[in-house]
């Protein structure tokens, strides 16, 4: 039994009538009743009653003819699914994510992705940066929105898609919440939550060498992975944090997030795009142009998102 079998069949059921059958088959009539012949005698079973007008469904081929609709159904979901995926306008993008590129540049991404190709499929799993570097090598992930920059590129194609500034987190209760700015000098003497240099290097390295550009070495006084995480403890009154000034969207209360006056020039933080160069399938091309054309048009780059990156 093959998918052509099968066609022949639900064609022949449809009509009737081998010779309409032939027809819409594009076919002479005597190579499809061969054919029809061949199946029933596969199946063990007559599918058809002939009669001077025409064919009629036996009890076999009523049992049949449902699921062979569903079958052709199938393979036909199967071939437009080969086309999508060849064209780039479907396909699976396993993606991983840090966490804060849930606050805002997820929230705009996906929506304009999903009318721009319905038929692509997201799967997203929240990591580290280092966990999406190791995922990508692993291919594991196909792409990752991770902390930029990046300490090791070597190996990646980094695509930064924003820029961003470390905020000071502090207690409302802090002397220094009565500010909105402060050079981070001036928390020199303040315990510091800051990442675990183990698990998130990348940040963690960062963080210290913003402190160390303000002239002092931080004294941490507990580490915590996610931003969330350090914002609960500053909230707690156990120090002060840095974390980039998109946290505030999701700032809990009892803490405030004061800007740094003393940023050394060229200093920043963003989120990037990272993949492995080369490659590449068309859904992750489709969905790297996506991105850029979004985050370009985010910093009013462009005004039009259907326009050419």
């Amino acid at each position: 039994m093959n998918l052509r079998q099968l066609r022949q069949f639900v064609t022949l059921a449809e009509t009737g009538n081998f010779h309409r059958a032939a027809e819409q088959l594009h076919m002479a009539q005597p190579p499809l009743s061969v054919s029809i012949r061949k199946l029933e005698e596969e199946l063990g079973s007559p599918l058809f009653e002939r009669t001077t007008s025409g064919v009629l469904l036996t009890p076999a081929g009523e049992a049949m003819l449902t699921d062979a609709r569903i079958t052709l159904l199938h393979a036909e979901r199967c071939r437009h699914a080969v086309q999508d995926v060849r064209s780039g306008e479907g396909g699976l993008v396993r993606l991983g994510i840090i966490g804060s590129a849930t606050y805002a540049m997820l929230p705009e991404l996906i929506p304009s992705l999903r009318a721009r190709y319905p038929k692509m499929e997201l799967e997203l799993s929240e990591a580290t940066s280092s966990e999406i570097l190791e995922g990508l090598l692993t291919r594991r992930f196909d792409a990752g929105l991770l902390r930029y920059p990046v300490l090791d590129p070597s190996g990646f194609e980094i695509l930064p898609l924003d820029r961003d500034d470390f905020v000071l987190a502090v207690n409302e209760h802090s002397p220094l919440a009565a500010r909105d700015a402060v050079a981070l000098s001036e928390a020199a003497d303040e315990p510091f939550i800051l990442y675990p240099a183990d698990r998130v290097p990348g940040l963690a390295a960062l963080a210290m060498m913003r402190c160390q550009f303000s002239g002092f070495v931080p004294r941490v006084a507990q580490e915590a992975m996610q931003v969330h995480t350090i914002m609960s403890l500053v909230a707690s009154g156990l120090g002060v944090g840095l974390v980039a000034s998109v946290s505030r969207l999701m700032m809990p209360r009892g803490i405030k997030c004061l800007a740094l006056t003393d940023n050394p020039p060229g200093f920043h933080v963003g989120i990037a795009l990272a993949r492995l160069p080369g490659g590449n399938n068309r859904a992750v091309e489709r969905f790297t142009e996506h991105v850029l054309r979004v985050t370009k048009a985010a910093r009013g780059g462009v005004a039009n998102l259907d326009s050419p990156v």
